[in-house]
């Protein structure tokens, strides 16, 4: 599934321009997402991350890598993008020339719960609106913990009910896996933004069969009906969880 969607929206630049579209001037054009990334949540990224240059991040649920190989250039260190889809690590491996200098990017099928990394890998890590696809939400965020060493940090975005929400709060999630929440900020345009794509998702339907074949043009219109009906009751969020640890001793 996740490989045809991939293939797909990399033969057009329609849905691109769709998401450039309802996001306005807040769209970071060189990342390309099919995600809510937009600039405020890059500059949430860079000063909660809190990174030095030379450092490892990691992307976990990257898709084609933009937002994390953005992060990468932006603040000079090396980055590790995992996801399940071999589609979406091959064009990873493939636009990563176009952000960092060879070497500096490495990409790696595998899951957000069993990403094959070392313990203690990585000096931060992002995830942007992949945590919800997990099938084990909480071994994600436990593997998060194990691969981020003692006083790193992991920005993630998160989405749910506002009222009658069917999670524990954060504070209660990111114990559960080991991890202090250290901020829980409020996206308030990311649901109107999404209401705004799906208008454009429907109105656009003939294009979107056109350029990216009846079976991903279905699934994006179910999604943008199904969807829509619960945007009023959303909460969006951009959330900074850390390892417990010394910082300074582990660096």
């Amino acid at each position: 599934m996740y490989d045809a969607f991939h293939a797909a929206r990399a033969s057009t630049t329609l849905v691109a321009d769709l998401y450039a579209e309802a996001m306005g001037d807040v769209y970071p054009y060189e990342v390309r997402a099919s995600s809510s990334c937009d600039w405020p949540l890059l500059g949430t990224m860079i000063s909660h991350l809190r990174l030095r240059p030379g450092q490892r991040l990691v992307d976990l649920g990257c898709g084609t890598a933009g937002a994390g190989l953005w992060l990468a250039r932006a603040l000079s260190v090396h980055l590790t993008g995992i996801d399940i889809s071999p589609q979406a690590i091959g064009l990873a491996t493939t636009r990563a020339s176009e952000f960092v200098p060879s070497g500096r990017a490495t990409f790696h099928v595998a899951s957000m719960e069993a990403t094959g990394l070392p313990d203690s890998h990585a000096d931060g890590a992002v995830c942007v609106d992949a945590l919800g696809f997990a099938p084990d939400r909480l071994g994600a965020l436990r593997e998060m913990h194990r691969v981020l060493r003692p006083g790193a940090r992991v920005v993630l975005t998160s989405g749910g009910r506002r009222t009658h929400p069917l999670v524990p709060p954060w504070p209660e999630r990111a114990a559960a896996a080991g991890l202090e929440l250290e901020s829980e900020e409020e996206r308030p345009g990311e649901p109107e933004m999404w209401r705004r794509l799906y208008r454009l998702w429907i109105a656009r339907e003939t294009d979107l069969r056109q350029h990216l074949g009846t079976e991903q043009a279905e699934s994006m219109l179910a999604e943008a009906r199904t969807r829509s009906r619960t945007l009023e009751n959303r909460r969006s969020v951009a959330v900074t969880l850390r390892r417990p640890g010394d910082e300074e001793a582990s660096s």
